[in-house]
């Protein structure tokens, strides 16, 4: 009976982060799709440029989200210990790190007009999606600033803030998108363009509601937060380097998560539009169930952070136990809300019988990853808790690299066990990806829990191999 009552007290704790964390999720999610719903009622070009612009846009920032995730667990550990001054000394180095990398990528988005020559993007198209991106930029620096003060937020065990800043944001979007669109009130008409601005407007009104969140709490460690221009003199040489070791491999991991469906996507268009079309209702559809066990992985870092910094390492064990147990359970959900309406999810899609068909066929594969998929993303929030990185982005690499897209290809369009060309020897490349990299991240998760273990009381600083 005590087992059951720890049991359901850990999984109340992460339920009340999850929440908040999964409504906020659907807030980002929701502005692309408001962006290409209204960019699709002007034209086709106009779509199409929006689309190609957000494929190029998003590696970047997801990128950026990455390597400011190092935030958390920083926040996490340090208000676990009660360390006010560390906490602050986090999101500010946090702050200025994500200010500079994101003047630094706005270039890269101003540059990109050779590359979409070099990937056969139709002339009409290029004009409008340069100028996107040149809108869209300016929320890179923006961007930047935000998730280091939104992680922060999380990191103090306080995620209905950016739930309360994420939907603020869409609300801006939506009604930045009416305007500057379809050109009400004066302004000009700019189309596909004006979704760039509506983004980068979002964003400063996101970054706004944080800072006066956490401005207002009193939560030891916000006070002064805004108080002194950034510098780098809040933090020594030392714990920047710890920042950027922490951080850059995150950023990295979800970079390389993302290629590989960029990449499939490339060989998958060689098989014809009906292929092309189901393989991204497939991937479309399964990318809105990702943010569960993705918000439920982001808690289990606050948990395991502060658990670690409180010096409670006995507890840590059934943290994970509880987080896995959770996601393992709701990915079983996930899975059998796929398979059992795989027809009635492709019909929400399209009309055309025959790609409705071929996407529902490919949903199948993607019931069946849900449940490597969610025991990967949550052992890897176990250990962002735990500061353990570079480790687990060679792993994802392995995974992902080394496994997953060799097979894909071999069964998708090389022949290999005899299957002929199409979309499902990807999906099955996928599956494989999926579940190696949650085999080894997950022992990379014990490997780490007997070190903690090991340690006794002592908290870790570093999550090195």
């Amino acid at each position: 009976m005590k087992t059951l009552s720890l049991f359901r007290h850990e999984a109340a704790a992460l339920l009340r982060l999850t929440g908040p964390l999964v409504l906020a999720q659907l807030s980002q999610t929701a502005m692309g799709f408001v962006d290409t719903v209204m960019a699709g009622r002007v034209s086709a070009v106009d779509l199409a440029a929006v689309a190609v612009g957000s494929s190029i846009f998003f590696p970047v920032y997801l990128f950026l989200i990455g390597l400011l995730s190092a935030v958390t667990p920083l926040v996490a550990q340090a208000h676990g210990r009660g360390d006010g001054t560390a906490v602050r000394r986090s999101i500010r180095q946090g702050m200025a790190i994500g200010l500079v990398t994101g003047l630094l990528l706005m270039p890269i988005l101003w540059l990109m007009q050779p590359f979409m020559v070099w990937m056969g993007v139709s002339p009409e198209v290029i004009p409008i999606t340069g100028r996107f991106l040149f809108a869209i930029s300016w929320g890179l620096p923006l961007g930047g600033l935000f998730f280091a003060i939104r992680n922060g937020g999380d990191g103090l065990s306080k995620p209905r803030l950016s739930m309360f800043a994420g939907f603020l944001g869409l609300l801006v979007n939506i009604g930045a998108n009416y305007l500057l669109i379809y050109g009400k009130f004066g302004l000009p008409a700019l189309g596909g363009v004006g979704c760039g601005w509506a983004t980068t407007l979002s964003i400063l009104a996101m970054l706004g509601c944080m800072a006066l969140f956490l401005k207002k709490s009193r939560i030891d460690g916000t006070n002064r937060l805004f108080s002194t221009p950034l510098t780098w003199k809040s933090s020594s040489g030392a714990s920047l380097a710890s920042f950027l070791r922490l951080g850059v491999p995150l950023g990295l991991a979800l970079f390389v998560e993302c290629s590989i469906f960029t990449v499939i996507a490339l060989f998958i268009a060689k098989l014809g539009a009906e292929v092309v079309a189901a393989h991204q209702i497939a991937l479309n559809f399964t990318s809105q169930l990702y943010m569960l066990p993705y918000s439920l992985a982001m808690a289990l870092t606050v948990r395991i952070g502060f658990t670690i910094g409180r010096k409670r390492i006995q507890r840590i064990r059934r943290i994970v136990r509880t987080g896995l147990v959770l996601a393992l359970a709701g990915s079983v959900l996930t899975c059998l809300l796929v398979l059992g309406f795989a027809q009635e999810i492709a019909a929400l899609y399209t009309a055309d019988p025959a790609v409705r068909q071929l996407a529902a066929s490919l949903l199948v594969f993607a019931a069946i990853f849900q449940m490597p998929d969610a025991i990967q993303v949550n052992c890897g929030g176990v250990l962002r808790g735990c500061k353990d990185t570079r480790v687990p982005l060679l792993l994802m690499l392995l995974a992902y690299w080394g496994i997953g897209l060799p097979m894909g290809y071999g069964l998708g369009l090389a022949h290999l066990g005899g299957l002929e060309p199409g979309p499902q020897g990807f999906w099955i490349g996928l599956i494989c990806a999926l579940t190696a990299a949650a085999g080894l991240l997950g022992y990379r998760v014990l490997v780490m829990l007997r070190r903690l273990e090991g340690q006794g009381r002592q908290p870790v600083t570093t999550g090195r191999p």
